[in-house]
């Protein structure tokens, strides 16, 4: 790892949030004096402060986040490094590849963080989080018309069902939309704490026998399907693929030949397709090296940091496939 400055994380108590595998990130990344680097989900910017410290005064971060304060933060928190200049973008992650075009950037490396800053799941305001009662929101971005209180109220059983099942992947979603069907009859379901009991009841005595509460993938396939999570993943392995495909050919694009591409998932329907893209990508001759398998959090990281115990890292480096 090269840089101006040590690239080890501060204290998260300073920011709100701890970055999860920084250093494997770093090493995936291989961040460079120089270099331009896009973080496409900045949040409290801890991955990005960092990586403006390793590319130093003349390299620069490009910051992707929906969040306008989290993305002021992070921009802030890069230029303080003394490092890279910062470039917010105030967009998804999903239109990296015209916005850098738009720009004229080439990127060396691009980091995808797809989990959520603490401050915003600590929000109860934000509805993501079953510690603390709020309102059944979870939009990301404010600017997104349906909240999940948008959708529990109006979709059918069959439709509440297949969410459930298809982006929380729960054994119980049929009982769990049933349940959510009887229940809004008498009152509509507006706060977490009032889901969370219903998918509880849902579960019944196999309540006592989750390792987690029960209605934490109900929470999950609710927040993928308000926010579009899974597509914006599928769009931005899509621009990524298409600007492989340029280095392939010898053409110009917003990744240079050689750019690491790193994403960090946290449940198995992101890192499947993280997985299966890397592998159709190294099948077509795109990808100079890849990750065989995920990098996972270290137990002393699971330790400090609860939230990192999903995490799973992969990465890939574009250009012509190097022998084996």
């Amino acid at each position: 790892m090269q840089g101006d400055e040590p690239t080890h994380p501060e204290p998260a108590g300073a920011h709100g949030h701890e970055p999860v595998l920084l250093e494997a990130a770093l090493e995936a990344l291989q961040p460079g004096p120089g270099g331009t680097m896009v973080d496409c989900t900045a949040g409290r910017g801890g991955h990005a402060a960092a990586l403006g410290r390793s590319v130093g005064s003349s390299g620069q971060v490009v910051l992707f986040d929906l969040d306008p304060g989290n993305l002021a933060y992070a921009a802030k928190r890069v230029e303080s490094t003394g490092g890279g200049q910062a470039v917010p973008i105030g967009r998804s992650f999903a239109a990296v590849g015209r916005e850098l075009s738009r720009r004229g950037l080439v990127a060396n490396g691009l980091l995808a963080d797809l989990g959520f800053a603490s401050n915003q799941v600590d929000d109860p305001a934000r509805g993501l989080s079953l510690k603390a009662e709020g309102p059944l929101d979870m939009r990301l971005d404010p600017a997104i018309p349906t909240s999940a209180k948008d959708l529990l109220a109006r979709l059918d059983h069959a439709e509440l069902r297949e969410l459930i099942r298809r982006y929380g992947e729960d054994p119980a979603a049929d009982r769990i939309a049933r349940k959510i069907v009887e229940k809004r009859r008498d009152k509509p379901i507006e706060t977490t704490t009032h889901l969370a009991r219903l998918v509880r009841e849902a579960y019944g005595s196999r309540a006592r026998e989750s390792r987690v509460h029960p209605a934490t993938r109900t929470f999950q396939a609710l927040r993928i399907a308000v926010n579009d999570e899974l597509g914006a993943l599928e769009a931005l392995l899509a621009e990524v693929e298409a600007a492989a495909q340029l280095v392939r050919d010898g053409a110009s694009g917003w990744l240079a030949p050689g750019a690491r591409i790193v994403i960090i998932g946290f449940h198995s329907l992101e890192d499947r397709m993280v997985k299966q893209r890397f592998a159709a990508m190294d099948r077509a001759g795109l990808l100079g090296d890849r990750s065989r398998k995920p990098v996972v959090p270290s137990h002393e990281e699971t330790r400090a940091n609860a939230r990192a115990r999903s995490a799973k890292l992969r990465w890939a480096k574009v250009g012509p496939s190097e022998p084996r």
